[in-house]
This record gives C-alpha cells, sequence and structure tokens, in this order.
C-alpha cells in the first residue's frame, strides 16, 4: 500500500474491522457511528427544525424583538426534543437598526442602484451625501492611495469574491467591509461603498458587520450588489467623474439581553467531560437566516438528539450551544468563553456550524500532533458518509475560534462552499436555497463526530502549534 492514499488505506483498514472479532466496547465504536449515519440519513427533523426557525422566527438580528422570539423558540424546541438539560445564559448585545439604504448615479448617466447598509454603520446627513466616487481594486489599494485621491469623495470597493469550495475567496474582501471605513475616513472620504461580498450575480446586496476605530471619524458605509458595482466600474471607462448621490438612516440604540441557548446529553461515565457542537441562532435582517445559520442551529441540534435517543449514552457530555450575536462580533462566543473558564480544561473538543448546507467532505483537527494519526483512525467511521481525513490545522468555527488559545482542542467539519457566498448576509437567504439530502449529510457527520469524541480514550491535549 506504499503509493496508497491516506484515506483510502484508512477506509480499507475500516472495512476490515467490521468483520473481525472485537470486544462489545470496540464493536460500539464501529457500529454506533453506522446506526448514526443511517438514522441521520432518514430523519427529517434537521429540516424540519430550520424550516420552523425561518417560517415561525425569521430574521433574527441581535438585539430585536425577533431574536428574544428566537431565543423561546430555541428553548422549547430543546425542551420538546427530551435533552437531559436545558438552559439559557444572558449575553450582552448591540442593538442596531438598519432604517432605509438607497442610493443613485447622478452624473454621468442617471441610473438607481442597489445598496444595504453594513452592520454597525452610522447613517447619512438627512439630505444624504451627494459626491464623486473614488475607486479602489481593494482595501490595500485603498491603503496606498493618497489623501487627494480621496478627501471629499464616496470611496468604492470594488474588489471581487472568488468562488471556492472552502470559501477563501472571503478572506481575501472581507477586509474591506470590515475595516474599509477606517482607512477611508483617516484619508477624508465622506463615505465607502464596497462591492457586495457575495459570489452571485443577482441585483441584491451583502450586508454584514463593519467596524469604527477610536479617534477616526465615522462615516456611513454601505454594500451594493455586484450588477451595479458592475454598472458604475463600465460608468468609470466612459468618465472618471462618476457622481453617486447615498441616503441612509441605520440607528446605534445601545445594548440588550440575549442568550446563549444550551442543550445536554450528560455522558454515562464522564458528565463533566464535554464535546461542544455549536451554531448560532442569530442571523441578519435582509433574509430569513436559513443557511446562515439556521443550518447549522439543525445540523447540531439533530445531531444531539440522534445521541440523546441512544440506548446507552457515551461517555462524556455532548453539549449544544446556540450561540447569540455571532454577526456583530462573536459576542455569543466570547461571553460563553468567559462565563465557562473554570469548566474549558475539561471541553475535551469543539466545533460549530456555521457554512450552509454544503455536503462535508472532510475533517480537520487541531489536537496534538502525537494524538492526530489516532483521532484519524478512530474518525474512519466517517468516510462511509463522505468525509476523508484532512489536517491538523482547524480554527473550529467562528464562535469555537478563540478556544484553541484556551487549550481546548478543535475540529472543523468542512463544507463545500462554493455556493454558500451566493447567498450569505443577502436577502435570499432563505429556506429554498437548503437541499434537504446534504442536510441529513451534515447530520450524520456531526452525529458520529460527537458520539465517537464522546467515547475516545485518546488524549488531545496540549495543542498542536499552528
Amino acid at each position: 500500500m506504499k503509493n496508497t492514499p491516506r484515506t483510502l488505506v484508512i477506509g480499507l483498514l475500516f472495512g476490515s474491522l467490521i468483520g473481525c472479532q472485537h470486544t462489545p466496547a470496540e464493536k460500539s465504536a464501529i457500529l454506533i457511528p453506522q446506526q448514526l449515519q443511517q438514522e441521520a440519513l432518514s430523519s427529517n427533523l434537521a429540516y424540519e427544525l430550520v424550516e420552523s426557525l425561518t417560517v415561525e422566527v425569521g430574521p433574527r438580528l441581535a438585539g430585536s424583538e425577533k431574536d428574544l422570539i428566537a431565543v423561546q423558540w430555541a428553548q422549547d424546541k430543546l425542551n420538546s426534543l427530551g435533552f437531559d438539560r436545558v438552559y439559557k445564559e444572558a449575553v450582552q448585545v448591540p442593538v442596531w437598526s438598519r432604517g432605509e439604504a438607497k442610493a443613485k448615479i447622478l452624473f454621468p448617466y442617471s441610473q438607481p442602484i442597489v445598496i444595504t447598509a453594513l452592520g454597525g454603520s452610522i447613517a447619512t446627513p438627512k439630505t444624504g451625501i451627494q459626491a464623486s466616487i473614488a475607486r479602489f481594486d481593494s482595501l490595500a489599494a485603498l491603503k496606498l492611495a493618497s489623501k487627494a485621491e480621496v478627501e471629499g469623495k464616496i470611496v468604492f470597493i470594488d474588489h471581487i469574491t472568488e468562488r471556492h469550495i472552502t470559501g477563501k475567496g472571503y478572506g481575501k474582501t472581507v477586509g474591506g467591509r470590515s475595516r474599509g471605513a477606517i482607512t477611508a475616513a483617516e484619508k477624508g472620504a465622506l463615505a465607502i461603498v464596497i462591492r457586495s461580498i457575495g459570489t452571485d450575480h443577482d441585483r441584491m446586496a451583502h450586508t454584514g458587520m463593519m467596524r469604527y476605530k477610536e479617534g477616526v471619524t465615522k462615516i456611513p458605509a454601505a454594500a451594493m450588489s455586484n450588477p451595479d458595482a458592475d454598472l458604475i466600474k463600465l460608468m468609470l471607462k466612459r468618465d472618471p467623474n462618476v457622481v453617486l448621490d447615498l441616503f441612509m438612516s441605520p440607528q446605534r440604540l445601545g445594548y440588550a439581553t440575549s442568550y446563549n441557548v444550551i442543550a445536554e446529553v450528560t455522558g454515562s461515565s464522564k458528565p463533566d467531560e464535554i464535546v461542544l457542537i455549536s451554531a448560532h441562532l442569530d442571523s441578519w435582517d435582509e433574509g430569513t437566516g436559513a443557511i446562515d445559520d439556521g443550518a447549522g442551529v439543525a445540523i447540531v441540534t439533530s445531531a444531539a438528539k440522534l445521541i440523546q435517543d441512544l440506548a446507552v449514552k457515551p461517555a462524556r457530555t455532548v453539549r449544544v450551544v446556540l450561540y447569540a450575536a455571532e454577526e456583530v462580533g462573536l459576542i455569543g462566543g466570547k461571553a460563553y468563553a468567559k462565563a465557562h473558564q473554570d469548566e474549558l480544561a475539561k471541553h475535551y473538543i469543539a466545533a460549530e456550524a456555521d457554512f450552509g448546507t454544503g455536503r462535508i467532505y472532510q475533517i480537520d483537527y487541531r489536537v496534538n500532533d502525537k494524538a492526530f494519526t489516532a483521532l484519524q483512525t478512530l474518525s474512519t467511521p466517517m468516510i462511509q458518509n463522505g468525509v476523508v481525513m484532512g489536517s491538523n490545522m482547524a480554527s473550529g468555527g467562528p464562535d469555537v475560534s478563540m478556544l484553541p488559545k484556551q487549550g481546548v482542542p478543535v475540529a472543523s467539519l468542512r463544507q463545500d462552499g462554493r455556493d454558500y457566498f451566493d447567498y450569505h448576509h443577502a436577502p435570499n437567504d432563505t429556506l429554498d436555497k437548503i437541499d434537504p439530502a446534504a442536510l441529513q449529510q451534515n447530520v450524520a457527520a456531526y452525529a458520529q463526530f460527537a458520539y465517537l469524541m464522546a467515547q475516545s480514550e485518546i488524549e488531545l491535549r496540549p495543542l498542536a502549534a499552528k
């Protein structure tokens, strides 16, 4: 097998294990993950959950009235599913109201364009802002610009997001959304409008969080649809002086209380040790939050329910955390880490589902290097569900990304993200974008992962260097 791919070798070994003589514990490590996969692939629970969340609650911006309705929805659902323990933990979240956002080209060709306010943005003056556009290919190009190129203008960052299975194009463009207003303001811009961080061609704008910096003037920040970004680029080829009329009326309204909602399957012999699987409950307010992150909520809840219903519970506790306010700064994740500081040493491993419903094709870990090979071998039942073994360079997901610094091992169950940014943070993040069969495959992967980790005897700490 010298030149045989590693994942194939593991798969062959797994296949041979099934036919061998094993102790009851060894058999359960093989047969129960198979059982969980079969049950997940025949269950409609996850789809029913995300349908319920999007229809009965819908958009649930952190700090809004719908946010608290979502919290109550989550508590009711988790209790109805019979988890051993269901509770919530308070989190203070910022309150921001979107208001109106509209724009039009005044010169050289009068046309309306589709925009949306970026999360956290301030408003324009009541009369709006009318100014020439200063276009840049990227945030990096804006940083290199002189003040004379920017001062008194509306900055336009025209950075196209690349489509990729890992979603890595987002990492290249998102800086313009999150930090562009700071750089533009430092150079005297009146406002900033970015090309949407999306891979679609729909005339819809994608929202998302932006940041201000203490001591730097706050300026309005918006995103425009990709077709409108193309339109402005073509206008600039015809005339370098394109004038935009921009009006926005968002408001910052202080702080409110939201909640992380938590459910547990109590471990049979190591109940104080935690396998954490998670998602975030909040969403942006433009769509109904189906793929971001209603799908994740449904995936981890359904996976834990399958484990809850096993005749014999696994050794460790499986904890489901539905985080508050991920979209506005990972606030629920940070609050959880702080509230559970004394318990983090008992967290065996953590993962988060927050990338839609694309099929999981690979699992990465971040554990002790000496434990990595053994952990891959333990995870071989997942191969039957189409999940190959990956690297030891996982981040775990947004809300658990801060845990490795505190010694907690993490896993990343990699989903096919080629179409995720077609819908991400946009009005068309709706239920019809979810593939029920792919959703079931995700549930199977998370159920297998959580069960195997809850039964594992491998020492995962200290973490591998990253």
